[in-house]
C-alpha cells in the first residue's frame, strides 16, 4: 500500500488529527497514512525557538519529515501539503530531498503569496477572534455553522498553550538573510495545486503563479470551495487527490 504524508495548515490552534479529519476516512483504504503535527503546532511547540522566518520554518518541517520517513522505513512516500504551513514544507521537501516523494499535492498557494500584513487572531486572543479566523476559511460559514464552533472551542485552547503564540509570530517574522527561497524551477516532482474558486485567504493567481513556475505542476480550481477545500468538498477533494496519486 502507498504511503501518504498529510501536512496540515498553519493557522493558529491547529493539529494534524483536526485538519485532515473530514478526508482521513477517505484515504485510509487506498494509503497508509501519517499525518504529523508538524513543528509549532499541536504536540510539536517545545523546542522551536531558535526558528525565525517563513523559510526557516518551511525547511525544518521538510526536515522534521524526513525524519518520520526514516523513522518508518519509508523509502518514498505521496505527500498533500495544505496551505502555508504543510504546503510551504512539500515544496522545501522537493527541493532538499525529492527522490522520496513519487507525487505531492499542495493547497491554497503553498504559502508562495505574500506573508500576511496582520498576525492573525493573536492580536485578539478571543473566542470572537478564532471563530471570525476559522470562517475565513470555508466558502460558507453557515454550511459548517456546527464544526467552526466546535474547532472555535479546540483551537483556541492549543493556541493558548504556553509557547504557541511566540512559535506563531516567528512564523511570520520578517528576517534578513536565512535560508534562501525555494527554487520553483528546480522541482521536477509532479505536483498537482488546488485552490479553491471563493479562496477568501488566498487568491487563485497564487496557485496560478506557482504552477507556472514548475516544470511538472498542474491547477485545479475546485469550484464552489473556500480555503479549506477538504472541508467544503470533501468528496471532490478525496477524488482527485486519490487520482492524481495514482496515475
Amino acid at each position: 500500500m502507498p504511503a501518504l504524508v498529510l501536512l496540515h495548515g498553519g493557522g493558529p490552534g491547529v493539529d494534524a488529527a483536526s485538519n485532515w479529519a473530514s478526508v482521513r476516512a477517505g484515504f485510509d483504504g487506498e494509503f497508509r497514512c501519517l499525518a504529523p503535527d508538524l513543528l509549532g503546532f499541536g504536540t510539536q511547540i517545545a523546542g522551536t525557538g531558535g526558528l525565525k522566518g517563513p523559510r526557516a520554518w518551511a525547511l525544518a518541517r521538510a526536515r522534521q519529515v524526513l525524519d518520520l520517513l526514516d523513522r518508518h522505513g519509508l523509502r518514498r512516500v505521496h505527500l498533500v501539503g495544505n496551505s502555508a504551513a504543510g504546503g510551504a514544507a512539500a515544496l522545501a521537501l522537493l527541493a532538499v530531498a525529492p527522490g522520496r516523494v513519487e507525487r505531492a499535492v499542495v493547497m491554497g498557494g503553498a504559502g508562495t503569496g505574500p506573508v500576511p500584513s496582520a498576525v492573525p487572531f493573536y492580536d485578539d486572543s478571543t473566542a470572537k477572534s478564532m471563530r471570525a479566523t476559522l470562517g475565513r476559511l470555508v466558502a460558507d460559514e453557515r454550511v459548517h455553522s456546527g464544526l467552526l464552533d466546535e474547532l472555535t472551542e479546540l483551537r483556541l485552547r492549543q493556541a493558548l498553550r504556553p509557547g504557541a503564540e511566540a512559535a506563531f509570530r516567528s512564523m511570520f517574522a520578517d528576517v534578513v538573510g536565512g535560508p534562501p527561497p525555494v527554487d520553483l524551477a528546480k522541482i521536477t516532482t509532479p505536483v498537482l495545486a488546488l485552490h479553491g474558486e471563493r479562496d477568501r485567504v488566498s487568491p487563485v493567481e497564487v496557485s496560478e503563479r506557482l504552477v507556472a513556475s514548475l516544470p511538472d505542476g498542474r491547477l485545479d480550481v475546485v469550484a464552489g470551495a473556500g480555503h479549506w477545500i477538504h472541508v467544503d468538498r470533501p468528496d471532490e477533494f478525496v477524488k482527485l487527490v486519490g487520482e492524481f496519486l495514482s496515475t
